[in-house]
């Protein structure tokens, strides 16, 4: 059942971040740096810029930029020259990036029309409901979905199904109206049903042609939308932004959503569409879940391609995702030594709702090493879909007790019934032990003396969460 899974998939940029990693940690272990020294550090960020698939007038660009930032005496005459360019490599991404994260604009009379266009097989009408969703979730919007695609064989009702799930309701279908019909009745529906926003998911094609552009035209032209987004799959890598380019010329964008950038760990696309199209990346998608959609931030994003992490985004997904009180008795339960396996398999789903252990791990600062460490030792979602198939093979009484209960037979019988082996049981109860003796260090020693003793056993500069309260 378990054997042969895949480890995670590369997240976007993976493959930048890696290199910059290895490029910067020799940088930073210099005592000093020449303006030679600057220009072969340069060399080496070009050729990893140009194998991440970004453009090359834009990697072009931003090598003269910094190597202009990178020789004055400011830097070379510092006493931390290497993290000094550092800084300046992550300012001058973040400026390629777009500077500033841009959201989507919905100060216009309601209700505000937003146009979603693309290339069929981007992910358009996926991501209309996950805008959708958003919308409805975070920003408390009314929100009507509307498919205009009446090309492709049950878009519509695909449309129809993914608004069910979203809890977003979805313009009716009325056989054999045209694309601008739809988008003059969606509007319609939108103003007599008081709905804030309607977005409107146009016709795809395989690739860019007039009829597709004349029909996005003349929708554009009946609604005169308030956004219009462009949906572009990140693994199509320099095609994407030539797309852009393209729609823009025609249809006047407002801004870009990517998908697939869990799959792309290159990044190229994403780091050439501002610089290359002057439009803002909004969103990403970062999964096929209806809620896998993260918006853009510039500065964040140049932290992550650099190793720096993303702590901002970390807490900011812990405090969606985790459930207060549940947070507050399973804390409880660890001080007073009560934790057992049913606690331990929330703190399993917990993870994977926050991203899995790789979405975590790409937003934890200096982390690029140890995920590869990971990687090789099979340490993955895989192993977390694993544990929780574990328990749940285990009866409540073994789940409340089991290092006590679980004898060789035992052991045998939930490796069965979760498809695992023994060796996977065995492994998950010695965590389980683990855990239990830390906590029971914890009531002997107090919680400040634990910290104290776990910030000893840690790397210089790094505290357990939390700190030392």
């Amino acid at each position: 059942m378990f054997g042969g899974e895949a480890p995670a998939e590369p997240t976007v940029f993976d493959a930048l971040t890696g290199r910059f990693g290895d490029i910067f940690d020799r940088l930073k272990k210099r005592g000093a740096l020449s303006e030679e020294d600057v220009g072969a550090v340069m060399r080496e960020v070009r050729v990893a810029l140009l194998e991440a698939d970004v453009a090359l007038p834009v990697v072009k660009d931003f090598v003269t930029r910094v190597r202009e930032r990178a020789v004055g005496a400011e830097v070379l005459r510092s006493i931390t020259p290497g993290q000094q360019v550092v800084k300046i490599v992550h300012d001058e991404l973040v400026a390629m990036l777009g500077a500033e994260s841009e959201t989507i604009d919905l100060a216009a009379v309601a209700p505000v029309p937003v146009l979603m266009v693309g290339l069929q097989g981007s992910g358009k009408t996926t991501t209309t409901a996950k805008i959708a969703l958003r919308l409805k979730d975070k920003e408390r919007k009314r929100v009507l979905m509307a498919s205009l695609d009446v090309r492709r064989p049950a878009a519509q009702e695909q449309l129809r199904v993914l608004g069910e799930q979203a809890g977003v309701p979805t313009l009716p279908i009325v056989a054999g109206q045209q694309p601008v019909e739809i988008a003059r009745r969606a509007m319609e529906t939108g103003r007599l049903e008081g709905y804030d926003v309607v977005l409107l998911d146009t016709a795809g094609r395989l690739s860019i042609d007039e009829a597709l552009m004349d029909e996005v035209v003349a929708v554009r032209d009946a609604t005169k939308p308030h956004e219009t987004l462009l949906v572009v799959d990140a693994m199509t890598g320099q095609d994407a932004v030539e797309t852009a380019k393209r729609f823009d010329e025609r249809v006047t964008l407002t801004g870009i959503v990517m998908t697939r950038v869990d799959g792309d760990a290159r990044g190229g696309a994403a780091l050439s569409m501002r610089a290359v199209t002057g439009k803002p990346i909004k969103l990403l998608g970062v999964g096929e879940r209806i809620d896998a959609l993260e918006s853009f931030h510039p500065e964040r994003v140049a932290g992550r391609i650099l190793g720096m992490g993303d702590v901002v985004s970390l807490v900011e997904k812990a405090a969606e995702t985790i459930d207060r009180d549940e947070a507050e008795k399973t804390l409880a339960k660890l001080e007073k030594g009560n934790f057992d396996l049913d606690d331990f398999a929330g703190q399993l789903r917990q993870m994977r709702r926050m991203g899995g252990l790789g979405g975590i791990m790409n937003m934890l600062p200096g982390v690029a090493k140890m995920k590869a460490q990971m990687a090789n030792a099979n340490v993955d979602d895989g192993m977390l879909k694993k544990q929780e198939a574990i328990i749940s093979s285990m009866t409540k009484r073994e789940r409340k007790d089991p290092l006590k209960i679980l004898n060789a037979s035992r052991r045998r019988r939930i490796a069965t019934g979760s498809g695992t082996e023994v060796a996977d049981v065995n492994r998950l109860l010695k965590q389980f032990q683990q855990m239990q003796d830390a906590m029971k260090q914890m009531k002997k020693l107090g919680k400040k003396g634990f910290l104290r003793q776990m910030a000893g056993k840690m790397p210089p500069g790094m505290l357990p969460p939390g700190g030392l309260r």
